[in-house]
């Protein structure tokens, strides 16, 4: 027993050769931390007959001394062995080492996938993208995808090698990710989860119900302002009032209207969601600079704007209320702009109006392009046509609205030239009429393919944290397995699945 407690501390003078220098058995690396005298000591120890009680506590030491000469060779400028599933690279330990909060340079993080047998880690991972995460190491933290690993593939391999935040906002400004946009949030807590619940339906359950709840009244009152004008409906509804209605029977065909009822009730629901989202704002200036806010605003303004004036009509004369019928149908009228409403809660709304919003120019280009035409071949048609009695170009005003007609390839027909100069002038307009607006829509139409591939690049980004917690978890179950000592050629190998 006294030989095994000296030749556990002073293996070198066990050695028949006395002391000698420590040097690998096994290839060179980090990790082969046994000297060749190891497997002296380890013979004259296995003569002895060694108890449980000795044999555990020359585990632990045996352990200790390996994490302690494992320690004291990566000081220096040794090598390490990485296998990326079949494909080995060689690197140094300092080059990991100046990133000690990742899964490379961390060595509690990178032991449990070393093979001791083979003297190197092994990472069952993609094989081209590794080239980029070990020059990541080697530039001293640049980010570089491989011209041949995708970029979901790439971005899954930086999350798996924990190289951190910073590494993922690199790469994603280098393949022109957009930045999330800050979202302002209320200060108070409530007015925080009210703002959520009701601004942002992808925020929860509850949230996503409430958005459900807000497009079915949004539809059915579409549904109520189509089916009114119906003239089966429209009798005894607010668009047909005869002179000889007495102010009473008009009251009352106002206020007992079904589809008013239905109507009431849904302004009810949009006057409350626009008061609470009022209340729980982050900023009231930006609430009103909103355009969507602006769109909710005016689709209610004509619902009280009814109710005023037909409790006012009850005490003017039969003039004034015709008149204010005119103006109360171009009011009503704007409540087809509700269907606007439907773009808080869709997408495709949401990018057709980013597209027009960075169209404009564009827009504005064909509105002047169609102007020039219009003047020219109504101008040019009018004076082929001047000479024909039954011609119905009297004027170069009335040869606006065939030009524009002719220069979009609509083509009504309710005019029409008539003389071989008239004929030829409109041939000549369709054609301009192509081509003008043929030029400015490649542009428009890439700038939707920009916003509509932009919008799913964002909803793919946002499915990312999910996957990182994922792998967050296998890591996690991986680093909890516990390391046991198993004797095999003299050496002391680690193992992950605990068995002895």
């Amino acid at each position: 027993m006294d030989t095994f407690h000296k030749t556990l501390q002073h293996p070198e003078e066990s050695s028949p050769n006395g002391p000698t220098d420590l040097k690998c058995s096994q290839s060179t690396g980090d990790e082969c931390l046994i000297p060749a005298n190891r497997n002296t000591t380890w013979k004259l120890i296995m003569n002895e007959t060694l108890n449980e009680t000795d044999l555990s506590r020359f585990s632990k030491e045996c352990l200790d001394n390996l994490v302690a000469e494992q320690m004291r060779m990566e000081e220096g400028n040794q090598r390490v062995f990485i296998n990326i599933a079949g494909l080995r690279y060689e690197t140094q330990l300092k080059t990991l080492s100046e990133f000690p909060d990742t899964l490379l340079g961390d060595p509690a993080k990178r032991i449990h996938y070393f093979d001791s047998m083979r003297n190197e880690y092994f990472f069952d991972r993609n094989r081209p993208s590794f080239d980029g995460i070990l020059y990541y190491y080697q530039s001293g933290g640049k980010i570089r995808r491989p011209a041949n690993v995708p970029t979901d593939v790439f971005a899954d391999e930086i999350v798996f090698y924990e190289l951190g935040q910073e590494a993922l906002d690199q790469f994603r400004d280098d393949e022109g990710f957009l930045k999330d946009p800050e979202i302002p949030l209320p200060t108070n807590d409530y007015h925080r989860q009210f703002w959520l619940l009701f601004e942002y339906p992808e925020s929860s359950s509850a949230a996503r119900g409430m958005a459900l709840v807000s497009v079915l009244v949004i539809v059915i009152s579409i549904l109520i302002f189509c089916l009114e004008t119906l003239p089966e409906f429209r009798e005894e509804g607010l668009f047909k009032y005869s002179s000889n209605f007495t102010k009473q029977a008009s009251y009352f065909n106002t206020f007992t209207d079904p589809f008013f009822l239905l109507e009431t009730t849904c302004i009810i629901w949009f006057s409350f969601e626009l008061v609470v989202r009022f209340i729980v704002c982050p900023s009231s200036s930006e609430f009103f600079q909103n355009i969507m806010n602006i769109i909710d605003i005016v689709s209610i303004i004509p619902y009280f704007v009814t109710l005023i004036t037909e409790l006012v009509k009850q005490t003017e004369l039969n003039g004034q209320q015709n008149m204010s019928l005119a103006i109360l149908r171009i009011v009503r009228l704007v409540r087809v702009f509700r269907i606007f409403k439907l773009s808080r809660h869709s997408k495709g709304l949401q990018i057709l109006g980013q597209t027009l919003k960075a169209s404009m120019r564009e827009l504005g280009l064909l509105i002047f392009f169609l102007f020039i035409g219009v003047i020219l071949f109504s101008s040019a048609v009018y004076f082929a046509e001047v000479d024909e009695p039954k011609s119905q170009f009297i004027s170069i005003p009335d040869g606006f609205w065939w030009a524009v007609v002719t220069m979009t390839t609509v083509g009504y027909g309710d005019m029409c030239p008539i003389t071989l100069g008239g004929k030829m002038v409109g041939t000549l307009c369709a054609i301009a009429g192509v081509l003008t607006i043929a030029l400015p829509v490649p542009v428009i139409v890439s700038n939707f393919n920009y916003f509509y591939h932009r919008e799913t690049e964002n909803e793919e980004r946002q499915s990312l944290p999910t996957e990182i917690e994922k792998i967050s978890v296998n890591n996690l179950t991986r680093s909890s397995s516990t390391s046991s000592l198993k004797k095999n050629n003299g050496s002391c190998i680690q193992e992950k699945n605990g068995k002895a």
